[in-house]
């Protein structure tokens, strides 16, 4: 009798134990999110604080999107080289003390170095906290209510970020926008010691890392990004920049030329190599220099020329990330299964392009209402229908053993599309508005006419940033010719929590890619294996 007893209370254990184990994946995830949209909206006061110029201030965001999406490939193989638990533990106490750091930063050039840290950190977290998600949760039903859950929080991580990030910078300081990681990182870290199983791998079963491959890359991207960025004050004639630029060039192309070569790639060139996964990939990572530079200014734009409190420019921010949100649950999520990728990817780049044809038009005096929510809702619904279909076809084809490369792939595309984005962007704003002020030198002084020059170089950025979504918008439609399978529809419910976790990160604007391994649940429902056999 006493045995008979004791079972059933060991299984109630062992299922309050997986969903405290969700609970404590998923603030990873909140965290990882909030902290893309509350570093957004504390930026203009961070950069009048610690005397941050114009050219640098794309560093405070730069600096964490390219650590994160250069390194990302790397933390997914490290959880596989010494267990995902154990990389997640080091990942959140990592992310705390790189938020400690920035926090307290005394100068640009600590608060930039902590973002790196916190951007590697986080390349840690991403790849672990799904994988544990995966592993944790095998049952079809309990993993589609798992990544639903999960998903739902991290949507909401971006909107809390937005909020959250106006009430600190206005009632605190900016510095506790980034202070509020460290508790919670701290606090997940010894929970995730208790409720997360231990899956320590052996030595004959580690695949080996590909270090020359992740210095390769991220160097590549860092020489690119800081030749952007040196272009506002040297221009883009200056030795040191050309330097940059072709040294970058140079560092991916012998990045590609490794990987063919390495047994153990970090990005298998078969992988992009395909014109579905390239193409959505591509589309992607272009689609997010646009809307990188787009929050920069917008938040600047607010804040700076419009005089919104930190609060409300947080809350002006909320409607595009509804649009998202439904865009991707009501109209993506339900059509991919239905309609050729493309016919979704394509229409969604013309929207964001649309969204950003309006604010070409803006001044220092246009309305909230009637020119910056016209545009956010057109790039949010656009955005939507973009995001669910790429991450779908993110691992379209691939082997289940593949299908985190595959993803982290996707989810490294966005990451640095982001990095060039904002780098790019803000050096063409910052040199539009110093050659826009410098013709009306006599008047330089005046703020009015300062505010005039600014506006002016946010429009120039706006009308580049509209052009490379029309140039995504033609790869899309060139490129990419999948067509759902016959059976395809049958397996949507399946890869129910894909969409939502999907949903979830393109409600961070962009920001909080790490939900795009959520896919691993597609590549093996029944009728993506359909597909893959195929």
């Amino acid at each position: 009798m006493s045995a008979q007893a004791q079972a059933p209370t060991g299984h109630a254990a062992a299922e309050s134990r997986r969903w405290w184990a969700l609970a404590v994946i998923a603030i990873a995830q909140l965290m990882i999110v909030l902290d893309i949209t509350i570093v957004n909206i504390a930026l203009p006061s961070a950069q009048k604080d610690l005397g941050i110029s114009d050219a640098d201030r794309q560093w405070v965001i730069t600096a964490y999107t390219l650590a994160f999406g250069g390194l990302l490939l790397l933390g997914g193989r490290l959880g596989d080289l010494f267990g995902r638990k154990r990389v997640f533990i080091v990942g959140l106490l990592g992310f705390a003390l790189a938020s400690a750091i920035g926090g307290g930063a005394n100068g640009p050039t600590m608060l930039f170095a902590a973002r790196a840290l916190q951007g590697a950190f986080g390349a840690l977290l991403a790849p672990s906290a799904l994988g544990l998600l995966s592993t944790t949760f095998s049952d079809p039903k309990e993993r589609s209510t798992a990544f639903g859950i999960f998903g739902a929080i991290a949507g909401g991580g971006a909107a809390i970020g937005l909020l959250l990030g106006g009430v600190l910078t206005e009632y605190l300081d900016w510095r506790w926008c980034l202070f509020v990681n460290t508790p919670i990182a701290v606090a997940a870290a010894f929970a995730a010691f208790s409720v997360l199983e231990r899956d320590h791998i052996g030595k004959g079963a580690r695949i080996r890392l590909d270090l020359p491959g992740a210095l390769l890359g991220c160097g590549g991207l860092l020489a690119i990004v800081f030749g952007m960025s040196e272009a506002v004050t040297r221009g883009w004639g200056d030795a040191l920049v050309l330097g940059s630029l072709a040294l970058g060039v140079l560092l991916l192309v012998v990045f590609v030329l490794v990987e063919k070569r390495t047994p153990h790639a970090l990005l298998p060139t078969h992988i992009v190599a395909d014109r579905n996964r390239g193409g959505g990939a591509l589309s992607v990572g272009l689609a997010m220099i646009g809307m990188f530079g787009l929050f920069l200014f917008l938040t600047y734009y607010l804040q700076v020329i419009k005089h919104f409190s930190p609060i409300m420019s947080g809350v002006s921010f909320l409607p595009m990330t509804a649009a998202i949100v439904i865009s991707s649950t009501a109209f993506a999520a339900r059509l991919m299964t239905r309609v050729p990728s493309r016919n979704l990817i394509g229409p969604g780049l013309l929207l964001a392009a649309a969204g950003m044809a309006w604010l070409t038009r803006m001044h220092v005096d246009s309305p909230w209402a009637g020119m910056v929510l016209p545009a956010e809702l057109l790039l949010g619904f656009g955005m939507g229908l973009i995001f669910m279909p790429s991450m779908s076809l993110a691992t379209l084809g691939v082997a289940p053993s593949e299908a985190g490369a595959a993803s982290a792939t996707i989810n490294s595309a966005q990451q640095v599309g982001g990095s060039f984005g904002t780098a790019l962007l803000n050096t063409i704003a910052a040199s539009a508005t110093a050659s826009w002020l410098a013709a009306r030198a006599a008047g330089a002084g005046n703020p009015a006419v300062q505010a005039e020059g600014a506006v002016h170089g946010y429009v120039v950025a706006t009308w580049v940033a509209m052009g490379i979504l029309l140039l995504a918008a033609l790869i899309a439609f060139l490129m990419i010719d999948h067509r759902p399978a016959p059976g395809e529809a049958a397996g949507a419910a399946d890869g129910a929590a894909q969409a939502e976790a999907g949903a979830a990160q393109a409600g961070t604007g962009a920001a909080g890619a790490v939900g795009a391994r959520a896919p691993q649940t597609q590549a093996q429902s029944p009728a993506h294996q359909r597909q893959r056999a195929r």
